[in-house]
C-alpha cells in the first residue's frame, strides 16, 4: 500500500472524532442515525478499525460533508469552489476563491438594518479592492467623499484610502468583492495620495 493511502486512512479516524464533537453528537446518538454499532464507530475513530464506503457513506451523510472531504483525499483538479460562509461583525461572507495570495473573491452580505445607527469607521490596509453590487444599495465611505450605489455599480480603489462599507437603507445589501495585493490591480479610480 503506498504512503499516501495509508497516510489518508490514518487521518480519517481523527477527522471523524472532530466532525462529532462539533456537530455534539455521542457515539450512541450516532449509532442510532447511522445503524452502525457503537463498538464500530469507536474503533473507527481510534483508528483501530479500517474504513469502508459502508462506514463512511453514512457518516458522511449525517456530517453533511462530500466524501472526500470525510476522508481528506488528495486535490483531484476539480474546479468546483463549495464556499462556506463566515460571518465578520454580522456581515455574511463567502469565499468565493481557494487559492492563498494573489486575488481574493468574495460575496458578501449586509443583512437589513446592520449598520443602521452605526457611526462610520474607515479603516486602510495593503492592496487594491474591486467591488460590484449585486443587489440593494451599498454605502461606501472613500476617503471623505460618501457615495451610494446600487445594483450593477462597480467602484475600485487604493485600500490605503480609509473606507467603509454599510447599508444605503433600510434593506439588506450584496456585493461582490475583489482584493487584490499591492502591485496587482485592475484600473485604478481613486488613488491614495499621502500628505
Amino acid at each position: 500500500m503506498n504512503e499516501e493511502f495509508e497516510s489518508v486512512l490514518t487521518a480519517v479516524g481523527p477527522r471523524l472524532r472532530a466532525l462529532r464533537h462539533r456537530s455534539g453528537a455521542t457515539l450512541t446518538a450516532l449509532s442510532e442515525t447511522t445503524g452502525i454499532p457503537i463498538s464500530t464507530l469507536s474503533r473507527l475513530e481510534s483508528g483501530q478499525r479500517r474504513p469502508g464506503l459502508e462506514l463512511l457513506l453514512p457518516l458522511a451523510r449525517v456530517y453533511q460533508v462530500p466524501l472526500d472531504e470525510l476522508v481528506g483525499a488528495p486535490p483531484t483538479g476539480d474546479p468546483r469552489v463549495y464556499p462556506r460562509p463566515s460571518r465578520h461583525n454580522g456581515m455574511i461572507v463567502f469565499p468565493l476563491t481557494r487559492r492563498s495570495g494573489g486575488l481574493q473573491v468574495f460575496k458578501q452580505i449586509l443583512p437589513a438594518g446592520l449598520t443602521d445607527g452605526l457611526e462610520p469607521d474607515p479603516r486602510t490596509h495593503e492592496g487594491y479592492h474591486w467591488l460590484y453590487v449585486l443587489n440593494g444599495r451599498l454605502r461606501m465611505i472613500l476617503g471623505d467623499q460618501d457615495f451610494v450605489l446600487g445594483a450593477g455599480e462597480v467602484a475600485e480603489f487604493d485600500t490605503h484610502l480609509p473606507h467603509w462599507f454599510g447599508n444605503a437603507d433600510a434593506a439588506a445589501v450584496e456585493f461582490l468583492s475583489i482584493l487584490g495585493p499591492q502591485g496587482e490591480r485592475f484600473h485604478i479610480r481613486a488613488s491614495y495620495r499621502p500628505d
